[in-house]
């Protein structure tokens, strides 16, 4: 096992292990997509006072905790090549800044649309809202830095110093529906006794979030085999590769 793990941190070895699990999680993702869209959509039931306006969290929910998720797993990648100096870590958490971006962007922009019906306002500064905007601020800096440096491996310590310094972020998104008084609504799924959702909501619910992760894990795996590409280039092994393809 730890032969294994030894292997998946050397590039060529990670490149191969990643090829083969691309179609599996690529199959997956189109599953529970599949599965969660149809029951969220048209299987569950309206909601008593929102209607139909409700369905939207099927998308938007799932997309704000993967932006979250994806944020705590490039700060962790980070931390791992800033101390041990692996390449592969700092492939991870470059491969995470464009995806995690993207969800956060489209948390914020579901949110908008949710927004509008239930509380008369496309965007209103509220801590949550407010916070997940700086969080889409943050993965835009850690992708234009990095892109601003022509040194991958500099580039990659500087954009894992201000991950790491963003992570403060993250429980301020989090707890932000304690700490203040915020138009957005509490933890419904999270609760220590019971998530105040029906059971026909919240399984659909938790499909979705499966199938973001899956879909995270495919397009992670995709972007890092092409990063590892682009800075192995020069390695036999890589010539090997684009000579058999």
């Amino acid at each position: 096992m730890w032969t294994f793990f030894h292997k998946l941190g050397s590039p060529r070895y990670f490149y191969t292990y990643a090829g083969r699990l691309l179609p599996w999680l690529a199959v997956l993702t189109l599953i529970l997509f599949g599965v969660g869209l149809y029951w969220g959509l048209v299987v569950a039931p309206a909601d008593y006072q929102q209607g139909e306006s409700y369905r939207i969290i099927f998308i938007h929910v799932p997309a704000a905790w993967m932006s979250m998720f994806v944020y705590m797993v490039m700060a962790g990648a980070g931390a791992i090549a800033l101390i041990w100096k692996m390449k592969l870590a700092e492939v991870v958490a470059i491969s995470c800044a464009p995806i995690g971006a993207s969800f956060t962007a489209l948390a914020l922009v579901t949110g908008m649309l949710w927004g509008k019906p239930m509380w008369g306002a496309y965007w209103v500064w509220d801590a949550r809202l407010t916070s997940e905007l700086i969080l889409l601020f943050l993965y835009l800096g850690v992708i234009s830095l990095y892109s601003a440096i022509e040194d991958t491996r500099t580039a990659s310590r500087a954009a894992a110093i201000l991950a790491l310094v963003g992570v403060v972020n993250i429980p301020i998104i989090h707890y932000s529906v304690v700490w203040w008084n915020t138009l957005h609504q509490g933890a419904t799924i999270t609760k220590l006794d019971q998530p105040s959702m029906d059971t026909r909501m919240l399984i659909p619910l938790l499909i979705m979030a499966v199938a973001f992760k899956a879909y995270f894990g495919m397009v992670l795996l995709m972007r890092a085999r092409c990063e590892v590409l682009e800075r192995e280039r020069n390695s036999n092994w890589v010539r090997e590769v684009v000579q058999l393809s």
